[in-house]
């Protein structure tokens, strides 16, 4: 459990500004926090503009009168000013009343011992014993040291907001709201009121009881939270699975794909070859074909220019002959018929994503599953 001190020190710090209270102003969701850092925090805002409160995100509106309207926050202020008042150790504050007192002279102010409650007052012994014997009634002194904060959070009263004088010594249950004796003579006079110590007994049980079920409730949202938690990591490790399969979908495919495309071109590439080597047989048989003819050509024509009549007559019946030879070669039958190649792609619009990869199916409440991919 947490100690007076902890819980003190906790909630005398603003949540925004990270430092003691400055003027603390509450907010409907019982938050506190500095005017000056909400000031700053909503900057931009108007009155009656719906803002949110900065920790718990609650929403509430600008007062008419700008933030300076929002309730001053009297629980923090009373931890503060109790933890101002025990923030020194004996001996290391002056008594207040002797300081103002020596103002002017040279005379050693004695060190504070003791806090008067009622006043609000650091006083040394001497200081602090008529405030223990006023004619009005003796204030409440207590001894500087580690345990003043605690008595003061349990001993310190506050004074009325209307009459600055005054002690809260009521509760006005019409008003929900605590008042001094002069608030309950004029405003409060047909209204029922009793003392304050003696309400807020009969409003303890059910504070307790309605504490009791905030403390269930925590016990539920932190397992709401944790099962929350768990979920999320099941599902990141759904998701996981996911990208792994559909990775390793996607990849087989591809393989299966390049596969195939290597075997299809291996096959044209086979087509190819073998047409390379029947076009380079035939081209050989006509380059031979050729070869004969251009140099019979060239032949004849040497002997019919250059020739003598004699060796004309003498070759005539032989040149006739080979010519028949050459004439009688059917070179029409030596010829390059390539083969007709084509490619008919898939027609891969008749393939759905369902049989292209796979199906992802994404269920959710009241939701239809399934998702394409």
């Amino acid at each position: 459990m947490a100690t007076a001190s902890s819980v003190t020190t906790d909630w005398t710090t603003c949540p925004i500004c990270l430092d003691v209270f400055d003027n603390p102003k509450s907010l409907p969701c019982i938050h506190g926090f500095c005017l000056k850092c909400l000031e700053r925090h909503f900057v931009d805002i108007c009155q009656g503009d719906e803002v949110s409160c900065p920790l718990c995100r609650t929403a509430f509106k600008i007062p008419s009168d700008g933030l300076r309207g929002l309730p001053h926050h009297f629980f923090i202020q009373h931890l503060v000013d109790a933890r101002n008042a025990s923030s020194k150790s004996t001996g290391e504050m002056p008594c207040e009343v002797c300081l103002v007192e020596n103002e002017t002279s040279s005379e050693e102010v004695p060190a504070a011992t003791v806090y008067c409650v009622d006043c609000g007052q650091k006083l040394c012994e001497r200081c602090g014993r008529p405030h223990r014997r006023l004619a009005g009634g003796a204030h409440q002194v207590r001894q500087l040291g580690d345990k003043l904060e605690q008595e003061l959070l349990q001993l310190r009263s506050s004074c009325c907001d209307k009459h600055t004088n005054e002690r809260l010594k009521l509760y006005c249950y019409e008003c929900s709201e605590n008042i001094c004796l002069m608030c309950s003579a004029i405003q409060h006079r047909q209204h029922k009121s009793d003392e304050i110590p003696q309400v807020a007994d009969s409003f303890r049980p059910q504070i307790d009881d309605d504490d009791e079920q905030i403390l269930s409730s925590i016990g539920t949202v932190r397992q709401l939270s944790e099962r929350t938690k768990q979920q999320f990591v099941k599902f990141l490790s759904q998701v996981g699975d996911a990208e792994k399969m559909i990775s390793e979908t996607g990849e087989t495919l591809k393989r299966l794909i390049d596969t195939r495309v290597s075997e299809v071109l291996v096959d044209l590439e086979s087509v190819k070859s073998e047409s390379s080597k029947q076009v380079n047989a035939v081209e050989d048989q006509l380059q031979l074909v050729l070869v004969a003819m251009e140099s019979f050509h060239t032949y004849l024509r040497e002997l019919l220019d250059k020739g003598r009549p004699s060796d004309v007559t003498r070759a005539a019946s032989e040149l006739h002959k080979r010519a028949t030879e050459l004439l009688e070669n059917d070179v029409t039958s030596v010829q390059y018929c390539p083969p007709h190649v084509t490619f008919t792609p898939a027609d891969v619009t008749q393939l759905t994503p369902l049989q292209l990869i796979g199906k992802l199916t994404v269920s959710r409440h009241g939701d239809k599953p399934g998702r394409l991919l």
